[in-house]
């Protein structure tokens, strides 16, 4: 009987050695807790010595990570950068503190898919808010090492449109200086270890006024830089949109990821450069950022007295580059 037994505890022991394996494979398959679709490469790579931290793209409302980051995830991925994105929120038309749950939770999986220690964020407008609530609210401020926000509606807007726009709360709590808006903000804008870049367009038509995107940089705070495009490329007509696939703009993204302890540096002109290739894998022609003089620096708090209609649709920016499509979720008044 004991011969038998032990036989017995033999073939099971040897039955889960053959298994795990697979088990292992399907635990690790079943980890992502987003759902696609994504960029292209995204969410399997482990960070180098040169960039340690991976980056992770936070799409806005009524987008999805594949479309909103359609250009700026190759171009980080040429730079070396290890690249994750995420969606959330049903298009990030849900409730904004139920996606910074979720956002929380992708961050774990990334962390733990990449033995990193921190991740970095880039996101567009919602994308810019939302992870300031997990941040400030939810526990990420340990976790997170800088966040750069392209039209990120850090205030909300004053936009007649977001307060209803139909099946979207997150547009309703993206009104200006919303319930929601000061439970992010109240117990202070920003955290002491973490490094904040905002770009934002003076054409901004979905966060209105332009400036509330700005974060409040407070006295000398060197953890904060406010970036107004115009203010270094007069020419640009970006708008709301256009911000998140204007190779302009990349080019900040990437001097805010690469400058170690610190955001992005405020006197870095992307419109200085003669020459820039964007694209890694060469689906686009190399373009030309042509040099412009760079105007004296705006206050960050000039008011703006009117508002431009929204059309839903970005218009093409100053270096030519527009939106490769619409959003997968469309309306016609409002696209945060």
């Amino acid at each position: 009987m004991r011969s038998l037994r032990r036989l017995v505890l033999a073939l099971l022991a040897t039955t889960c050695l053959l298994a795990a394996p697979g088990l292992v494979a399907s635990a690790a398959a079943a980890t992502n807790p987003s759902a696609g679709p994504f960029p292209p490469n995204t969410n399997t790579c482990r960070p180098t010595a040169a960039h340690p931290y991976p980056v992770v793209l936070v799409h806005g409302t009524f987008e999805n990570a594949a479309q909103n980051f359609l250009t700026l995830a190759p171009y980080l991925q040429a730079q070396g950068y290890c690249v994750y994105a995420l969606n959330y929120g049903n298009n990030a038309t849900g409730d904004i503190h139920a996606s910074a749950q979720q956002l929380s939770d992708f961050v774990d999986f990334v962390l733990g898919q990449t033995g990193s220690s921190k991740v970095d964020m880039v996101g567009h407008s919602q994308g810019g808010l939302m992870p300031r609530d997990y941040i400030n609210n939810l526990g990420g401020a340990t976790k997170v090492d800088k966040l750069v926000g392209l039209s990120p509606s850090n205030h909300g807007t004053t936009n007649p449109f977001a307060p209803g726009a139909p099946n979207c709360r997150a547009c309703q709590q993206q009104v200006f200086e919303s319930r929601f808006i000061q439970s992010v903000n109240g117990g202070g804008e920003t955290r002491p270890d973490i490094y904040y870049t905002v770009i934002e367009t003076k054409y901004d038509e979905v966060v209105t006024p332009y400036t509330s995107a700005f974060l409040n940089n407070g006295a000398n705070n060197s953890h904060v830089t406010n970036v107004l495009l115009q203010n270094l490329c007069p020419a640009n007509i970006d708008d709301h949109i256009a911000t998140a696939y204007d190779p302009a703009v990349f080019l900040i993204v990437n001097n805010a990821l690469s400058q170690g302890a610190a955001p992005a540096d405020p006197h870095f002109n992307p419109c200085a450069l003669p020459l820039t290739a964007l694209n890694a894998n060469q689906t686009q022609p190399r373009l030309v950022v042509a040099a412009q003089p760079a105007a004296a620096p705006a206050s960050s708090t000039t008011a703006v007295t009117s508002q431009a209609q929204l059309t839903g649709s970005g218009a093409a920016g100053s270096r030519g580059v527009a939106p490769a499509a619409t959003p997968v979720v469309g309306t016609p008044t409002f696209t945060g």
